[in-house]
Order: structure tokens, then C-alpha cells, then sequence
């Protein structure tokens, strides 16, 4: 409820002296705090952009703060997501969440939903919080949680990053744009790569969280220009921001009911033909592999298809790079060819998919392949710990 009645809420005498910069500013005041105390905001999502917006909600006073996510907390989380420490490893992240936010301020009030937001429970979790941050990394949660919003009539504060680039901006306000007019229909699936595919400046989501916690507080206190009508860009390599224009479009369809986004977005379907892809292409395991490199054969070319700063990183001994871009646009097809020469081609990547795709192309080129299932990373598992695990 964003217009409460703030006869009803007090500060003690402890938040009068924690909340004392925001009481002397005469745009926040004790009627500002008041509603910052009142004020109940849902966080999807507790990663990159989840963790800094947390923290500076939890730290400006908000009375109610719901988190909803179901992952643990892994070591690459680290290096951006600051909210989990590293005795947190391995443990739910809602729980590190909820620690972090209670040390920092005991007066909130945190609500905890382990579990995956679908379109069967995105209504009645969304339901009771004034304002939704989005800190999600996918297409079909971001489509679920800005149609949810739409019904539910709820301000939809929008964030994301890749790379060295963010954007931000507030959807679903006072009339405005949502997520739709922006995206009206998905990219198709894996032609944007996940931070975990294509990587992350660490300290870029902290620039659009904090940007995320901002937007929110500004709503809570009706002061201020909002995001609202405009999309944020940031990229951190040049130190730029940079504004587009956002407006309704008339003629986008109206959002009656929550449907099936992972159907919408195409995930099942690219699913089936990246299933379909590995069944053509035999596999091998890295258990094999190490038995075919202990033993004198030599009548082999094991091929990597990561990029080479990846290559720089962990590699498999006697591997030969050629990055899958290379194949992709044919340069890499007569490499590899004048490479095999005869000789049987084994082929791996991270985790295998990239070489699956490879193999692929290389199969339409006349080059058969076994693909070594689990990549590198199976090879680090259970082959040689010395090799980095990324």
C-alpha cells in the first residue's frame, strides 16, 4: 500500500538515531521514513542484482522485505554477489539473505519463499508486496513476473546486466510502459548468453541494483523522477550512461491470464533440438578420454572450441584450439579439416554444448566427431583437480 496511513506506524527511539541522515533531508523527513517502515517490496532473485538491492533497502529502512529464489550459494556467486559470504557455500541463499539483512537491520521484516516463481504461484506471492523488483537472468521469469505485475497492478522495477553492460528503468507505473513494450517477443533461445556463458564484471550489478534500490525508494516516497518512460543504459568499459525513450504501445496484446513462458520463449523446443543434436553426435566420457591420452594411440585430434582467453584459463594436455566462432563462419571448418587429416576428431568445450553445436557444423562439412561428454569441467571433477574449475 503505498499510501498508508502513518498515524498508525512509530519509529523507536533506535530508528529516530539509525534513520537520522534520512530525517534531515527535508525530501525523505519522519513522514518519508514513515513510509519506507510501511512499505513492503518483493525481491526476485538474490544474485548479482538481488544482493546490493537488498542491502540498501534493508539499510534505508524498508518495514517488509519478501525474497523469493531457490538456488544455493555457489563459490563463483562471490565475486558479485555480496550479500553471501563464504561460510555461506553450498547453503540456500535465501537463508544468507535474510542473515545479511537482519545484521544490518533488525527492524525489517523478511520474508523467505524457497522456491522457483511460476505462473501457478506468481499471483499469491506477488499479491501482498507493494512494489516487485525484478533481479532475475532469464527471459521466462522476466516475462512472468512483468505480466504478474500487470494484473496485480504493481510497479515492476527492472533490472539487468552482461558483461560490462547494464540497464535499468521502472515498468508498470502510473500508466507506463512494461516489459513488453520493450521486448514484445523473446530473442531466440541461446542467442543471449547467460552471465555464466559469456561472464560478468563483478562490480557491474552493484551499479544496477543500487540504481534498482534508488527507483524503489523513489516510489515509496512519491518524490522524484522515476524510470518510468525511460530504459537506463550503463557500460561500465566507457563510463557511460545513456537514456531511450519508452512508451505504452497501443497495440500490444492485453494481458489476461499467466501462461506457459518457458513455452513462450521457445525453451522446450530448443530443448528437443539440442537433445536431438547430441543423439546424432557420439559421446564419449572424459574417463575414456583420459585412457585414449595415457595409452600410444596417436592416430587422434582432440579439439577445443572455447574461446582463447578460456584456453588460457584450464586446458586438457595436448588439446588444439579452435574457438567455435572460428567454425562458425568457415575459417575454423578448413582448419580443422587439414588438422584431422585422417585421424579421428574428439572435440570438447566447458561443459559440451558448444562442441556438440561444433561437431555439427563440422558433421554438415563431411568431418565426423565424438563429442567428450561434461567438457572440461567433468575433466577437473573427476579426472584432474589441478585443472581450474570456472
Amino acid at each position: 500500500m503505498l499510501n498508508p496511513n502513518l498515524d498508525e506506524v512509530q519509529l523507536t527511539r533506535e530508528e529516530y538515531e539509525r534513520y537520522s541522515r534520512h530525517l534531515i533531508l527535508p525530501e525523505v523527513g519522519l513522514e518519508g521514513q514513515k513510509r519506507l517502515k510501511a512499505a513492503s517490496v518483493l525481491c526476485i532473485g538474490t544474485g548479482g542484482l538481488g544482493s546490493p538491492l537488498l542491502l540498501y533497502l534493508a539499510a534505508a529502512g524498508i518495514g517488509r522485505i519478501g525474497i523469493v529464489d531457490f538456488d544455493v550459494v555457489d563459490t563463483s556467486n562471490l565475486q558479485r554477489q555480496v550479500i553471501h559470504g563464504t561460510s555461506w557455500v553450498g547453503k540456500p541463499k535465501i537463508e544468507s539473505a535474510k542473515a545479511r539483512i537482519q545484521e544490518i537491520n533488525p527492524h525489517c521484516q523478511v520474508d523467505l519463499y524457497e522456491t522457483r516463481l511460476t505462473s501457478e504461484n506468481a499471483l499469491d506471492i506477488i499479491r501482498p508486496y507493494d512494489i516487485v523488483v525484478d533481479g532475475t537472468d532469464n527471459f521466462p521469469t522476466r516475462y512472468l513476473v512483468n505480466d504478474a505485475c500487470v494484473l496485480l497492478d504493481k510497479p515492476n522495477v527492472y533490472g539487468s546486466i552482461f558483461r560490462f553492460e547494464g540497464q535499468a528503468t521502472v515498468f508498470n507505473y502510473e500508466g507506463g510502459p512494461n516489459y513488453r513494450d520493450l521486448y514484445p517477443e523473446p530473442p531466440p533461445p541461446g542467442m543471449v548468453p547467460s552471465c555464466a556463458e559469456g561472464g560478468v564484471l563483478g562490480i557491474l550489478p552493484g551499479i544496477v541494483g543500487v540504481i534498482q534500490a534508488t527507483e524503489t525508494v523513489k516510489i515509496i516516497l512519491g518524490n522524484g523522477t522515476t524510470l518510468s518512460g525511460r530504459l537506463l543504459l550503463y557500460n561500465a568499459l566507457d563510463m557511460k550512461f545513456r537514456e531511450l525513450k519508452l512508451r505504452p504501445n497501443p497495440i500490444r496484446p492485453v494481458i489476461e491470464k499467466l501462461i506457459d513462458y518457458e513455452q513462450f520463449c521457445g525453451i522446450p523446443q530448443a530443448k528437443a533440438q539440442e537433445e536431438k543434436q547430441q543423439m546424432e553426435i557420439p559421446e564419449m566420457t572424459v574417463q575414456e578420454l583420459k585412457e585414449l591420452l595415457d595409452s600410444s594411440a596417436k592416430d587422434f585430434v582432440l579439439l577445443d572450441v572455447r574461446n582463447p582467453h578460456e584456453y588460457e584459463i584450464a586446458k586438457i594436455p595436448g588439446s588444439v584450439l579452435i574457438p567455435l566462432p572460428e567454425i562458425e563462419n568457415g575459417e575454423g571448418v578448413t582448419k580443422v579439416r587439414e588438422l584431422v587429416n585422417g585421424h579421428r576428431l574428439i572435440a570438447h568445450c566447458k561443459s559440451g554444448m558448444r562442441s556438440t553445436k561444433a561437431l555439427n557444423i563440422l558433421k554438415e562439412a563431411g568431418i565426423e566427431g565424438t563429442n567428450v561428454k561434461g567438457g572440461i569441467l567433468a575433466w577437473s571433477k573427476e579426472i584432474d583437480p589441478s585443472v581450474p574449475s570456472y
